[in-house]
């Protein structure tokens, strides 16, 4: 058998074990991210939120419903907002702008200290005439208690922070609940060479909130879940390897 069979059968069996341990110790990702050098990353493909994988109606305590009343001979309606239709987003479906506008500044120092000492000493000096007997001094204690304690901590904390995010995304109606309120979920994704950003915007909001041009400010979202981030090649460097990762999880030290 000549020695370039032999490195070539080498290889051939080489090859997949490394596939296979890398699939073992790094995910199967890793065998797509190897497939995608040199190449940009692909763009998610458009799905309908409700059937992503972990999706879950949203479901909150409502009011009672209330029954609606209609005055006679009136053109006006209990709960309308205008005579004619309104064009903002009201049911599942529909499009609505969300201004994610987010300054968070926080700045925060703290500091404790204590510090305690205590100290106990007793004895006996002369008990029952004990200097003028002979051996009494060598058998009697001379100090029945002696204690000391020292104890002190100085503990410091401090925060200094700063976010800031800008941008517009369009959200679509999800679900209406039964007070009318509305489930709203938004997803963008921008490629820029070999990097992709993404923003996701999620949440609850009042339609009474939204404004005339169809557009609700991140602040008036309840229970908003908002994310900002990428991945690419350099969010790729960024990121500590596999390896790592793992070893910091299970290290004590």
């Amino acid at each position: 058998m000549s020695l370039f069979s032999s490195a070539s059968r080498l290889r051939r069996i080489a090859i997949p074990a490394l596939l296979l341990a890398s699939c073992a110790l790094g995910g199967c990702s890793s065998i797509d991210r190897l497939s995608q050098i040199g190449e940009q990353p692909k763009l998610s493909a458009i799905d309908n939120p409700t059937t992503q994988p972990g999706y879950k109606p949203v479901q909150l305590p409502m009011p009672k419903p209330e029954v609606a009343s209609y005055n006679p001979n009136s053109l006006w309606r209990n709960g309308s907002r205008a005579f004619f239709k309104d064009q903002r987003a009201h049911q599942i479906g529909d499009l609505l702008t969300v201004t994610v506008n987010i300054t968070d500044k926080a700045n925060l120092s703290n500091e404790t200290q204590r510090s305690r000492t205590n100290s106990e000493d007793s004895g006996i000096t002369d008990f029952i005439g004990s200097k003028t007997i002979t051996q009494a001094n060598k058998i009697l204690p001379g100090r029945i208690l002696t204690a000391d304690s020292t104890a002190s901590s100085d503990g410091k904390g401090s925060v200094n922070r700063t976010e800031a995010l800008q941008t517009n995304v369009a959200a679509v109606v999800t679900q209406v609940l039964p007070n009318g309120n509305l489930v709203v979920e938004g997803k963008q994704e921008i490629r820029v060479n070999y990097e992709i950003r993404e923003l996701i915007v999620a949440g609850i909001v009042r339609p009474e909130d939204i404004q005339s041009d169809n557009t609700i400010d991140s602040t008036k979202i309840a229970q908003a879940r908002i994310a900002y981030g990428g991945r690419g090649q350099i969010m790729d460097v960024q990121q500590p390897r596999y390896g790592q990762q793992v070893m910091d999880v299970l290290l004590p030290f």
